[in-house]
């Protein structure tokens, strides 16, 4: 680790570009560090540690305590069989005097080594390292060209694509130019400040005080310290109208990643406008326009918003002026479509989903429509029957607001303006809070049934539907959501405590969706369903051997109910006698064979054992039967603990194999009939 000055050393790299998209500069960001570290350490060159910042002009990266010489190494390279190598008097074969000169060392220097595939001749090769200045214009040009993004763009008469046009590059070890070239472009110790507030370039002479140069030409080059200025600007702006800004750390890093001098500016608008949706006017002010918009200590929005500019305060009347000027014309735009949406009731728009495409395979929005409803009817009749009617009237609604001009418009809205439009043509009020929490995802779920049933019924018709077609996700691809989508399904099945499985749920839609091979796509998604399960209860404090033992059954037991079986066998296991009735249990199932056995006999059960083994089965049954019935499943894991002493017992003084076949199936139908209700609440050869 660095200690002494005059042994470690510096390094900045800064790629000066015209304005890089602001989604794209966490991403050079984080690849800016992961590659100067790996190339770094390829080249075997110590540091203590590596600071990133990126701003809409420039990534930039240093690294602090870096050692001024390459580490020397040693390493061997195996050359031909020592049969080969050496002749029957000891001497070097040509073999091995033409491999010692390929690797330049001397044949006296050859060394005998084992391998895996027996003796080999080895050149033991010392590389002594060598000063790292020397190799930093070849590392510094790898820096830059390790750089890949989502879109790059090639410009001027060159083959090099960067995310946008390079326009310098700046590049200091301990405050020396490192000489190297790109597009033409030679790298030295020139950056620029801000495009306008700043006098333009300017010399960095010092690493250590490039931050502060930067902010001296108006450049906050520190995303998180950008962030910080805007966060504590918007609250305290907030605050001086009695306000709070609607909370938003993603817009706060988007806006922060546009700008390079982040000033904060109060803006208003008519308070007219706060008669439409507060979402309405919260996604234009975020979606069109990167504003903040502020409301009052209720929650109720306000008429302020807060404009982040990229220029100086004494510029703020024209920055604010400016602001409300296009959001007058933004709020026109979005009162003009909510108004003429409401001129159409959502029932009169059923019939027009027949004229938009859902999807090739699937038909169109009316299709989806119907499926949506059918499974919601089903789902209500197992939850709620009450609910059939409402259910279906909410489903047969869902989605006629997108083809509104505001969810057109504003597709994030979907759902959201589906519940203003629905109260504005006076359908149920639990009916329209549905239209809106069909689309609740993540920790999110629907507060009403209603709600949540046509949530249920519109993602399972999502996941089953594709799953159908062959759209199913891939590695990192998932352009349906698929993975989102399921795991709210996981979320909200476990949390209301519906007593249906998702197997039943499946069977219905495949049924729904007319399937030709509904026992493959059901795999499939069982599959699916248990892969998102999975790392879920991992993440949640469970052992993988416990969440293995009891996965299977996740998709035929409600999941409340799978949820009461995990934690059962998790206390289970603490309890003093798990592990002498988990060997036990584990012999039963290592011997029980797959194929099908015949009905237990009890009249071929002629030793002492196997009769007390029989009756002890007997005894346990009916307590074990009542505790699984009330779904005190712990009771029922202890309860089969009793079974342990006569397990132990027949193996003890029962040859299960005997060599008369009737007695040996009879034996090993016991037996399988211990573990068939053992399994009922978990597969103990997992554990």
């Amino acid at each position: 680790m660095a200690q002494a000055t005059n042994q470690f050393s510096s390094l900045l790299l800064e790629i000066g570009t015209e304005d890089i998209p602001a989604r794209f500069i966490p991403v050079g960001m984080e690849q800016l560090r992961e590659n100067t570290k790996t190339l770094l350490t390829e080249n075997r060159i110590k540091f203590d540690d590596i600071k990133t910042y990126g701003s809409p002009r420039r990534l930039a990266v240093i690294v602090n305590g870096m050692s001024k010489k390459q580490d020397s190494r040693t390493r061997e390279v195996f050359g031909p069989p020592k049969k080969i190598a050496i002749d029957a008097n000891g001497s070097l074969t040509k073999a091995a005097t033409g491999f010692a000169s390929s690797q330049k060392v001397s044949p006296e220097s050859l060394v005998i080594k084992s391998n895996d595939k027996g003796e080999y001749i080895v050149a033991v090769i010392e590389e002594k390292g060598v000063d790292v200045k020397d190799l930093l214009p070849e590392i510094m040009k790898k820096i830059v060209f390790s750089l890949k993004f989502q879109k790059s763009m090639r410009w001027a008469d060159n083959n090099i694509r960067f995310v946008r046009p390079i326009r310098w590059l700046c590049a200091l070890h301990d405050n020396e130019i490192i000489k190297f070239e790109i597009d033409r472009i030679s790298s030295n110790n020139i950056s620029a400040g801000h495009r306008f507030l700043s006098q333009g370039s300017f010399q960095i002479n010092d690493i250590s005080s490039y931050v502060q140069s930067l902010s001296e030409n108006k450049v906050i080059v520190d995303l998180e310290e950008r962030k910080k200025i805007i966060f504590e600007k918007i609250q305290s702006i907030s605050e001086s109208v009695n306000g709070r800004p609607i909370k938003d750390d993603l817009l706060i890093e988007n806006v922060a990643n546009l700008v390079e001098y982040p000033v904060p500016v109060l803006a208003a608008f008519p308070k007219e406008y706060l008669n439409l949706p507060k979402e309405l006017l919260v996604t234009v002010m975020k979606e069109h326009q990167k504003y903040f918009a502020i409301e009052d200590r209720s929650g109720r929005l306000t008429n302020h918003f807060i404009v982040v500019s990229n220029t100086t305060e004494n510029n703020k009347d024209n920055i604010k002026s400016g602001a409300e000027r296009v959001i007058k014309a933004r709020f026109e735009d979005a009162r003009f479509y909510f108004e003429e949406d409401k001129k159409k009731t959502l029932k009169s728009r059923v019939n027009d989903l027949k004229n938009v495409t859902y999807q090739d395979k699937l038909g169109t929005l009316y299709d989806k429509t119907l499926r949506v409803k059918n499974i919601s009817v089903y789902l209500a009749s197992k939850i709620n029957p009450s609910l059939k009617k409402k259910s279906e009237e909410a489903a047969m609604l869902s989605k006629t607001d997108l083809i509104t001009g505001v969810v057109r418009e504003f597709p994030e809205l979907q759902g959201i303006m589906a519940k203003y439009y629905a109260v504005h043509d006076n359908e149920d009020t639990e009916a329209a809070q549905a239209l809106s929490e069909q689309y609740y995802h993540g920790e999110k779920i629907p507060e009403s049934d209603t709600g949540t049933i046509l949530s249920l019924a519109d993602k399972i018709d999502n996941i089953t539907a594709f799953f159908s077609i062959g759209l199913i996700p891939t590695g990192s691809e998932d352009p349906f959501a698929l993975r989102r989508q399921t795991l709210s399904l996981i979320t909200i099945l476990t949390n209301k405590g519906y007593s249906i499985t998702f197997e039943d749920i499946i069977d219905f839609t495949l049924r729904n969706l007319k399937v030709k091979k509904p026992s493959e796509i059901k795999k499939s998604l069982f599959q699916f369903f248990e892969q998102r399960l999975e790392p879920l209860l991992s993440s949640q404090g469970y052992s993988y051997e416990v969440i293995q033992s009891v996965l299977s059954s996740s998709t035929q037991t409600p999941l409340s109910e799978f949820r009461m079986r995990l934690d059962a066998v998790k206390e289970f296991k603490t309890d003093s006698s798990f592990n002498d009735f988990l060997t036990a249990i584990k012999r039963v199932r290592n011997i029980i064979p797959a194929e099908k056995l015949p009905f237990l006999k009890t009249g071929l059960l002629k030793l002492e054992s196997e009769k007390k083994l029989n009756k002890s089965l007997a005894d346990v049954l009916p307590d074990f039967e009542e505790a699984l019935k009330k779904k005190t499943y712990l009771d029922s894991l202890k309860i089969l603990t009793r079974l342990t002493e006569p397990i132990n017992n027949f193996f003890d003084n029962v040859l299960v194999m005997d060599k008369k076949k009737e007695i040996k199936l009879n034996r090993l139908s016991l037996l399988k009939k211990i573990w068939d209700n053992a399994s009922e609440i978990a597969d103990f050869s997992k554990l």
